[in-house]
């Protein structure tokens, strides 16, 4: 065992220019691989912080919502309906569409999410805001969400000095605080108003028609039966899920119904296509440089089993070379793309381990197929 380790770190080594080419090989296939895990990653947590975000045990949709970039409304009735079970607590409209944000500083024109909540019933949990939400009270008030993109405007420095005026579709607000959100693939921005603020943005929307009802129970174990007895109270135009299915729903829905997850995958699988490639190559070169050396092997005795074990610890030292260089070339990235784009870009020990898992495959898999011609080779023919 420890001669076959020799020798295959000796075949290896013995040609260094090769080898450095396939550890950058395999560590450009690993970053690829790594960025495409990391912004689809991204996009799935980013376009559910705000169903994270409620302080809620159910919520209630109109059954054709699959997202909150394009929501749909239901009676806000129906949310009141589901107060006549005991074990509902309470209950808590919300309201989202998208807006036009003025600029405060150089005037221009970007659209971002309004979320509207009653100040004194709030739909989200109260550590999200950084002053209470109660100063929402007052008409054409609003907080900005501090994790938006830099496009909006500098506001939480501009705010240093005191509330800042903007527009919100052509309707003046005043921004008198901050909350932490976080842009996504589908909102570069946020503004949190109450439900007062959010129908005078938007004239044209009724009162009686929300997006999103917020439920709180008085048990949070009993979430999944009060669940299916809500459903049946509202009938099927309505839609009663868990939180964590609210947020598994919009996951669903960008991993499914759009091609940013099919083109996410594609890449996954691209990058892991060039690193069998790449480690072909420079095995299949070693088998043809060193097929002499191979064939006095099996001529020694040396079974084919033994040589592609000689090949198996080539492909190991391979993949680890190669992972090192890619996962901290891929950390490099993810904090430069989380700081640019305001994303939560960040590595995670199932992501590391799973790319680990995935290079090991690719060396194996391409050190598997470059024996094939070593197997066929007959010492006799050769000398």
């Amino acid at each position: 065992m420890r001669y076959r380790t020799l020798l295959a770190w000796h075949l290896l080594w013995k040609q260094k220019l090769r080898l450095l080419v396939a550890v950058s090989g395999i560590a450009f296939a690993n970053m690829l691989i790594f960025i495409q895990l990391g912004f689809q990653g991204a996009l799935f947590d980013s376009n559910c912080r705000l169903q994270l975000a409620l302080d809620a045990d159910l919520v209630v949709l109109n059954r054709l919502f699959a997202t909150v970039s394009s929501p749909y409304d239901f009676p806000r009735d129906k949310l009141l309906m589901c107060l006549k079970d005991p074990a509902v607590r309470a209950v808590a409209p919300l309201y989202l569409r998208n807006a036009e944000w003025k600029n405060p500083v150089d005037r221009s024109k970007r659209r971002l999410l309004v979320i509207g909540q009653e100040p004194d019933n709030p739909a989200f949990r109260a550590q999200l805001c950084e002053r209470s939400p109660l100063l929402l009270r007052d008409l054409r008030t609003v907080f900005f969400d501090r994790n938006s993109r830099p496009e909006f405007g500098p506001i939480a420095r501009l705010m240093a000095d005191g509330p800042i005026e903007s527009e919100a579709d052509n309707h003046r607000v005043r921004v008198i605080g901050l909350f932490r959100l976080g842009a996504s693939f589908a909102a570069d921005g946020n503004v949190l108003c109450s439900s007062s603020t959010y129908l005078d943005i938007f004239p044209n929307q009724s009162s009686h028609q929300i997006q999103v009802g917020v439920i709180r129970l008085h048990d949070s174990g009993q979430a999944v039966a009060c669940r299916d007895r809500l459903q049946q109270l509202l009938g099927p135009d309505q839609l009663v899920l868990t939180q964590a299915d609210f947020a598994e729903r919009e996951r669903q829905y960008w991993r499914t119904s759009t091609s940013i997850g099919f083109i996410f995958g594609l890449g996954v699988v691209i990058g892991f296509i060039v690193g069998v490639v790449i480690v072909y190559q420079v095995l299949s070169s070693d088998v043809n440089d060193h097929l002499a050396e191979y064939a006095t092997l099996k001529a020694m005795g040396y079974s084919d089993f033994y040589l592609l074990g000689v090949f198996a610890q080539e492909s190991l030292f391979l993949a680890i070379l190669g992972f090192i260089p890619g996962i901290s070339i891929a950390l490099a990235i993810y904090h430069k793309a989380a700081q640019a784009t305001t994303l939560p870009l960040a590595m995670n020990e199932q992501r590391a381990l799973g790319v680990f898992l995935a290079t090991l495959a690719m060396c194996f898999l391409s050190g598997f197929v470059a024996s094939f011609k070593l197997r066929s080779a007959d010492p006799a023919e050769i000398f």
